[in-house]
């Protein structure tokens, strides 16, 4: 579905990827795991078109996106959930939903979309007319992953959902990623807590300063003794 090659991401002089190489295939949860400044967010927003690459190609379906905007990244079915959450927090939970479905036309399957993202998160549709930017860090988290979902993605980036939220709800938001996942929903998963994404990925990709150093099996990059040291805290 996603394939990327000698992508080299640069921010002004610094460069912040280094020839990186991968591929996500359809259905599959594959993670990024790497410490701060890894080089994996800049990754996802090249991805997603946020970002400009200085050299290297990005494929999605077979189609090159060089000259493919960030919108139309979306329309194409490739969507981003930001780190940090990113809500609009002037806004409601429910016209937040709504602005994810904004390039959608299919009015009656965006209904039933609505109602399959209530029935994953019940939160949201407790809160559905209480303002974004009030809610807790998890709750807001929850909306951010709800409203990529409302863009209908095949492809969702997920970029680093457990980040400053209470562990019960990182519980609740990585057991409902093997639900998106089961309604055909392929995601590329950003993510510090290399234990939890370790556990739901099939497949996993370590970074370190820009570059990959890794790649292979979930379960066997789990059990790779510098992987372990490193990022598993063994």
């Amino acid at each position: 579905m996603l394939k990327i090659q000698n992508l080299n991401v640069f921010y002004g002089v610094i460069q912040a990827v280094h020839d990186v190489s991968l591929e996500v295939n359809a259905g599959e949860i594959v993670t990024l795991i790497g410490s701060n400044g890894a080089g994996k967010s800049t990754t996802l927003m090249t991805l997603s078109g946020v970002l400009p690459p200085a050299s290297g190609t990005i494929e999605f379906e077979g189609k090159d996106l060089e000259d493919v905007p960030a919108h139309k990244r979306v329309a194409l079915g490739l969507v981003q959930s930001p780190e940090g959450r990113r809500v609009f927090g002037a806004l409601t939970v429910a016209e937040n939903l709504d602005m994810g479905a904004y390039a959608r036309k299919d009015k009656a399957q965006i209904k039933t979309d609505l109602i399959e993202i209530f029935e994953m998160f019940p939160r949201l549709q407790e809160r559905k007319n209480q303002q974004a930017g009030t809610m807790s860090g998890g709750e807001q988290q929850m909306l951010a992953i709800g409203r990529a979902l409302m863009s209908k993605p095949k492809l969702l980036l997920l970029d680093e959902p457990s980040l400053g939220i209470a562990p019960i709800l990182v519980k609740e938001i990585f057991q409902n990623l093997k639900r998106i996942r089961e309604h055909g929903v392929t995601i590329l998963l950003v993510e510090q807590n290399a234990h939890m994404a370790l556990e739901i990925a099939d497949r996993a990709y370590v970074l370190e300063t820009g570059r990959v150093i890794l790649e292979g099996n979930a379960k066997e990059i789990a059990a790779n003794p510098r992987v372990k040291e490193a990022y598993l805290g063994a």
